[in-house]
């Protein structure tokens, strides 16, 4: 439910709507502050007559149930889209943010000579595993706290806000300490304690769709990460499980103007890990900035046919430079092609 006050609503009538929804057990107010309205989210288990009361309100306009069960993600809530802001990064703006580099962190050269690459191509964000998730527990499953100190130690070199994975809740403050972006892999987009842990930090939060995910399910799970107090949220389309065994996986391009039409969250595409054969990047890239993608995932590579995680997705210096001149090509034309009502 969402209890809808005019602009010119008084602090003392705000306070009153608060005070009232806090008075009921178990529901909680979030507020936000839009340019014709002020909007005051009730969140958990509504009871009948709350509705009653609300509108007697002074400074109430309106109140309205909320047919979806993400509340914080919905655009009924926040009618105004998200942005969120990294270092030079806007996500969720009008130009599409590149975070580049490699599937896993290796040593320092690797790392180094990629961060310099990609910012050089045009990239804002940095992007590297440190802990991965893998199939199978005998393959390089990452360096751990040693890669997060490689990645801090391009950051320096660069300037480029980092983005990489955390896996565990026992993970969540070492981790926050050394990335700029949090991101929640496909496989633990469900692990709903490492969701409630991420909420409770201060950094921005990247949630991956999982493999077989639907649209609700993966807005319930930036639903409880937004629920934990944290609204830096951006949501990640990349791939799902299909019958077509030619590519990794299958990237829905259109979950990026479905997303955009229900959620007010910025959303980004991750076309290597979606096909997992680097030519197949830069066309599926392309695809996605056109659709109206606020950002892409790319893995890249100094050399891929040695690297230790994902090497054949992975785009070399060249190729990388390539997709960026096509994708500032194709965002310049494309003026936003989806319309929010």
């Amino acid at each position: 439910m969402i209890v809808v006050m005019g602009k010119d609503s008084s602090p003392e009538q705000l306070a009153e709507v608060e005070r009232r929804i806090e008075s009921h057990p178990g529901l909680k107010p979030q507020v936000f502050h839009g340019v014709e309205r002020i909007v005051v989210g009730v969140l958990g288990t509504i009871t009948p007559d709350l509705k009653d009361e609300m509108e007697l309100l002074p400074g109430v306009l309106e109140v309205v149930l909320i047919s979806k069960p993400y509340k914080l993600a919905s655009r009924e809530f926040h009618p105004d889209s998200s942005s969120v802001t990294v270092g030079d990064a806007v996500i969720g703006g009008p130009d599409p943010v590149i975070m580049a580099g490699p599937c896993s962190v290796e040593d320092e050269d690797q790392m180094v000579s990629t961060a310099k690459a990609v910012k050089a191509a045009g990239a804002t964000v940095l992007r590297g595993g440190a802990f991965k998730p893998r199939t199978s527990p005998y393959s390089f499953r990452g360096m751990g706290i040693e890669g997060l100190e490689l990645l801090d130690m391009a950051k320096q070199e660069t300037g480029l806000p980092i983005i990489t994975e955390v896996m565990s809740p026992r993970d969540v403050d070492i981790v926050a300490q050394y990335a700029d972006i949090l991101q929640i892999g496909a496989r633990n987009m469900q692990n709903y304690n490492l969701l409630d842990e991420v909420g409770e930090t201060n950094k921005p939060v990247m949630v991956k769709r999982g493999l077989a995910a639907s649209y609700e399910e993966w807005l319930l799970a930036a639903e409880y990460v937004m629920a934990g107090g944290n609204e830096n949220v951006i949501l990640c389309e990349r791939g799902i499980r299909g019958f077509e065994q030619f590519t990794r996986f299958t990237l829905d391009v259109a979950a990026i103007p479905v997303i955009k039409r229900l959620s007010h969250l910025p959303i980004v595409a991750d076309p290597s890990h979606s096909t997992g054969r680097w030519y197949l990047v830069t066309p599926v890239a392309l695809a996605a900035i056109a659709a109206g993608a606020h950002g892409l995932l790319i893995e890249v590579h100094p050399n891929p046919d040695v690297a230790k995680c994902d090497g054949p997705q992975s785009l070399t210096f060249e190729n990388f430079n390539r997709l960026m001149d096509q994708a500032r090509a194709i965002s310049e034309v494309r003026e936003q092609p989806v319309e929010v009502p």
